[in-house]
């Protein structure tokens, strides 16, 4: 399941019923967490014009994106400054994988964590925050696996998050919570059976960040 659990941003008009987005939700809800606190909450939008205001709100967020990806930076990186006119990415409002489907997607979850039980850990540290997470993205990646587990496919969108202000009020988000992922979900146009990721060598060192790779042999 982990090698063809693909992101999937193509989706078919074929429906998915409540009865198998609860089943995915029950079979997430055994993921690992921080303390066991399951600071999870999921939001199943389903009225189209709470998706048609989501829109117009990520949008800047990807024409970003996409402008540096363009310009050859790893976009949205909080170490090396950017060379692209933010003003001019964002009019120039370019299409984005999936994003003029999410007012018609069978399934969309809006999943937030409550930061008054999550175990922040590098809070005070002088990066960008990322301990956090540990306690919500297994809960959203079991949501992707459960769901291809159904036949289904989808894609963990972090988004949402460059205007979480403004999604928080259409969402009635509270604020202790933070907007972890927005996952679109349903019939895969095409199903993805071979995923390319780089070998276990290229990513692995022994006993230091800069020591000798790590294989079977050592």
């Amino acid at each position: 399941m982990m090698r063809t659990t693909f992101s999937c941003r193509d989706w078919t008009d074929e429906p998915v019923d409540d009865a198998t987005v609860d089943r995915i939700l029950e079979r997430a809800r055994f993921a690992p967490n921080g303390g066991n606190r399951q600071g999870w909450h999921v939001i199943v939008i389903k009225d189209r014009s709470i998706r048609e205001r989501l829109v117009p709100l990520i949008r800047p967020t990807t024409s970003v994106y996409v402008a540096q990806v363009q310009a050859g930076e790893a976009p949205w990186n909080s170490i090396n400054p950017t060379s692209v006119d933010l003003d001019a990415a964002i009019a120039a409002d370019p299409d984005f994988p999936g994003l003029d489907r999410l007012a018609d997607v069978p399934v969309l979850l809006a999943v937030t964590v409550d930061l008054s039980v999550v175990a922040s850990f590098d809070k005070d540290l002088d990066r960008v925050g990322v301990i956090s997470g540990a306690s919500i993205y297994p809960f959203v990646w079991n949501i992707l696996l459960a769901a291809r587990n159904e036949g289904l496919g989808g894609v963990l969108t972090t988004y949402l998050a460059g205007r979480e202000p403004e999604a928080r009020v259409v969402l009635g988000v509270p604020e202790h919570h933070a907007i972890a992922a927005l996952v679109p979900l349903g019939h895969p146009v095409e199903q993805l059976t071979r995923l390319r990721r780089k070998p276990v060598s290229e990513f692995t060192t022994v006993d230091r960040f800069d020591g000798p790779a790590f294989g079977p042999a050592g």
